[in-house]
């Protein structure tokens, strides 16, 4: 399922109360954990990330002998996790996620196998109002993921996290990915995730973001392959070097939007996606007038990208005369 799927299904489940947890399965950087982090914040309810791998047994509850009553009695002292339990501070709503449980042990499996069923730690209970998200990779994947006890899997609705070309771009500009990897991808969407289990480096959205698009204009140009080799691996990390030659070269974006009636269009492909994303980032309401004009003259799913792209990073364009022109005639022509 895709994320923008997965997100709406996650959210409508919390609202009407389901509290069956949910699992979030796929391929290593690929954002299972952020997505619910960002749900959350979106909605305004709490969030707590348990990395779960790193948790002991005794971190869940380490028996001692409580004395502080008439008689001794045998209790338990909770690791300093944050667990949202009744009677901590936590906010009423949320999400608890059991960070890459396919990497726990057995004994841990079973421990969570309790909390994830009975909701509750040693007679501490959790809050009504969250809900687990556990998130792990696939055994094929050999990420260091370890069999899932079948009593703990049968307690949590589980789901395959499948990356989506138009929901990671939507993200990316979101989050200020460089729009030179933004259209990488667009022109190259095989290599958003191309995973192979038997090479050492792999391309994933999180390769592209925290490694590529970080390291973009920060190391020095000799440096760049090799950077981004260790990034996403060496095909993918070739076929970007071949791709930045391009967009390092594409005629200048503003000297095409001061004459966008004139100006040359490209036909080769990677150029004319490195140049609609060097033009959409450049977008404005003010300025949209231009931008459609000359992304008019470019191949049709070309100029979607860039109306597309362009009202992503600034939604006020909508209001501009050229975009209600633009709307209008896409309505003529069906």
């Amino acid at each position: 399922m895709k994320p923008s799927a997965l997100r709406a299904m996650i959210q409508a489940r919390h609202e009407a109360g389901v509290r069956r947890a949910i699992m979030l399965k796929g391929p290593p950087g690929c954002g299972k954990t952020t997505l619910p982090v960002e749900l959350a914040k979106d909605m305004g309810i709490g969030c707590s990330v348990i990395h779960a791998p790193l948790m002991q047994s005794e971190d869940y509850g380490m028996p001692h002998i409580n004395r502080s009553g008439p008689t001794p009695e045998l209790d338990f002292i909770m690791s300093g996790k944050k667990f949202p339990f009744v009677d901590s501070d936590c906010p009423e709503q949320g999400y608890l996620v059991l960070d890459e449980v396919a990497q726990t042990g057995t004994e841990q499996q079973k421990i969570l196998a309790n909390l994830i069923q009975a909701r509750e730690i040693h007679g501490r209970r959790l809050k009504d109002g969250w809900t687990i998200i556990a998130t792990g990779n696939r055994a094929t994947d050999r990420a260091g993921a370890n069999r899932i006890l079948s009593h703990f899997n049968d307690r949590m609705t589980e789901y395959e996290f499948e990356p989506d070309l138009n929901d990671w771009t939507i993200w990316a500009l979101d989050h200020d990915v460089k729009p030179e990897v933004v259209q990488f991808i667009r022109f190259r969407p095989n290599l958003l995730i191309d995973f192979d289990p038997q090479r050492e480096k792999n391309a994933t959205p999180r390769g592209w973001v925290e490694g590529v698009s970080a390291n973009l204009g920060v190391v020095p140009d000799e440096a760049e392959f090799e950077t981004f080799k260790g990034d996403v691996g060496e095909g993918a990390a070739a076929e970007f070097r071949g791709f930045l030659k391009i967009y390092r070269k594409l005629p200048n974006p503003d000297a095409v939007l001061m004459d966008p009636k004139n100006a040359e269009v490209p036909t080769d492909p990677a150029t004319l996606y490195a140049l609609a994303g060097a033009i959409a980032s450049r977008a404005k309401r003010d300025n949209f007038e231009r931008v459609i004009t000359y992304a008019e003259r470019m191949p049709a799913e070309i100029t979607v990208l860039v109306v597309r792209d362009s009202l992503q990073r600034d939604a006020s364009i909508t209001a501009s005369a050229a975009y209600t022109r633009w709307c209008a005639k896409q309505t003529v022509l069906g």
